[in-house]
This record gives C-alpha cells, structure tokens and sequence, in this order.
C-alpha cells in the first residue's frame, strides 16, 4: 500500500506557457501571468511535453479529494489566464448616502448608517477594482483573490444588532465570476 499514487494527466491547452519551480505552478496566457503553490496540497506536478501530470501518493478518499482540488486549481488558473475573473457588488443605501472610494489597496466606505468613522474593506495584490456609479466591479486572474476581495467588500459593511428587514444597506455581491447569483 506504501507505494500507491493516484495519477491525473490534463493536457495543456494552445497559447498557455507552463513552468514548475519545486511545486510551483506559473501559466502564461493571453491576459498575463499566474502563479500558485501546490505543496499544501501534498500533490507532485511534472510536465511532459504538452501535458501536466498531477499525482499524490496513497489511494485514500483524502489523497482523491487532493488530487481533485489541484486539478480544479489548474483550470482555474486556465480560464483566469485566458478570459480572467469578473465579480459585480451593488452599492445599496437606503437610510444615509454611501461615499465608496478606492484609495491604492483598500475601499474606504464613508457613512455608511451614518456612522463617522468609514469602514474599510483590504484589496489584495493583482487585483483591480473599479467603481462605476452603484456598481463594483472586482477583476483579476485568480478566481480565489478575485473571491476573496468581493467577499472582503461585503463583509465591510455588514450590519448586526440591526433587523435586515429595516436596514438593508450594504454592499452585495450580484454576479460571481461572470455568473449571476440566483
């Protein structure tokens, strides 16, 4: 049983350079450059010509499941370096007037329920947001900083000791990596 690997072969597709530096995995496609770690998923990767071997040794539902995460890594990393990621949040004020501005690598978020001090939500590198009006629009490569930024926004103005029902200013999410939320 020692010996085991469970193996997963995917070929790389035309116009994506891939390099691997001890487990780091770099694609180069139309849109730009993209990088990520695969060690803490305990998979190796090696490329042969035009294809990209993932394998990961034991034959558990844990080492399965590892496999499985990094190949969904890899064409997310694919789609991010051919067409990128977009994510929508809508600006809802209601009770005061919202002030959103970008300022380097953080959103600050002025008045909101009136409040005097602004919240602020991080940006993280490699990311761009843009606010156009009551919409903002979170774009970037990696679906996960891209994720992770539109969830930091929402989170910034998220209300407690306060019914939803009354207070429903906030901003929110309204499309996920090109997909609207239903």
């Amino acid at each position: 049983m020692k010996g085991k690997k469970l193996f997963e072969e995917i070929e790389i597709p035309q116009g994506i350079e891939v390099s691997i530096d001890d487990n780091n995995l770099k694609l180069k496609g139309p849109k730009g450059e993209i990088q990520k770690n695969f060690t803490p998923l305990k998979v190796e990767l090696k490329k042969t010509e035009n294809k990209l071997n993932f394998s990961v040794h034991g034959v558990s539902r844990k080492s399965k499941d590892y496999l499985n995460s990094a190949v969904s890594h890899f064409d997310n990393m694919i789609k991010g370096v051919k067409e990128g990621y977009t994510y929508r949040l809508k600006i809802c004020s209601g009770h005061f007037p919202m002030n959103v501005a970008v300022d380097k690598n953080k959103i600050i978020i002025k008045n909101f329920l009136g409040e005097k001090v602004p919240r602020v939500a991080d940006i993280i590198e490699n990311v761009n947001v843009k606010i156009n009006g009551d919409i903002i629009v979170v774009e970037s490569l990696d679906k996960d900083k891209a994720g992770q930024v539109s969830a930091n926004i929402e989170i910034a103005t998220k209300i407690s000791n306060k019914d939803r029902r009354v207070f429903q200013d906030g901003i929110f999410i309204t499309e996920k990596a090109g997909e609207p939320i239903k």
